[in-house]
């Protein structure tokens, strides 16, 4: 569990991280250099936990060694279907991490949501409901390795 107290807002008590893969973790189905490693750095603290659609049909074999759950979700009301998991899992306990139009209500409903804006670029649904904006995977992961980044960000 991460336990982040941010004068101004509730004290964040996580035990879940919740990650989009194409866009977020991947780019062009390919998992992006270093977020494996990162990944099992995250582990010990955080359950992890891979939501995607899987659009380039890659993503059982690219997380392979990874120390995640993997739940593929179908074509349709794809954004409810993420937000139904993060809800399920107590999304007062939930990080959730995503890119795209898509992850929107996710970021939303998690007790903290990270957009990323990277390669594939990033919605404007993910941007608006998100707490954090990050340019890269690997800066959102650090901020959830060394919590007293996210007091910095998220003070009030």
């Amino acid at each position: 569990m991460i336990d982040v107290d941010i004068p101004g807002r509730k004290n964040l008590q996580i035990s879940h991280l919740v990650l989009d893969y194409n866009g977020t973790l991947a780019l062009d189905g390919d998992l992006l250099d270093g977020v494996a490693k990162r990944m099992k750095r995250l582990a010990p603290h955080l359950k992890l936990h891979v939501i995607t659609a899987d659009t380039h049909g890659t993503v059982k074999m690219k997380l392979t060694g990874c120390p995640c759950s993997l739940h593929i979700i179908g074509p349709k009301e794809q954004d409810r279907q993420k937000e139904a998991y993060v809800r399920s899992l107590g999304a007062e306990k939930v990080t959730a991490i995503g890119n795209g139009r898509n992850d929107g209500l996710m970021l939303k409903t998690a007790a903290l949501g990270f957009a990323l804006v990277q390669e594939e670029g990033a919605s404007i649904a993910a941007i608006l409901q998100a707490d954090i904006v990050c340019t890269d995977i690997l800066h959102a992961f650090d901020l959830l390795l060394k919590p007293g980044r996210l007091k910095a960000t998220l003070r009030n």
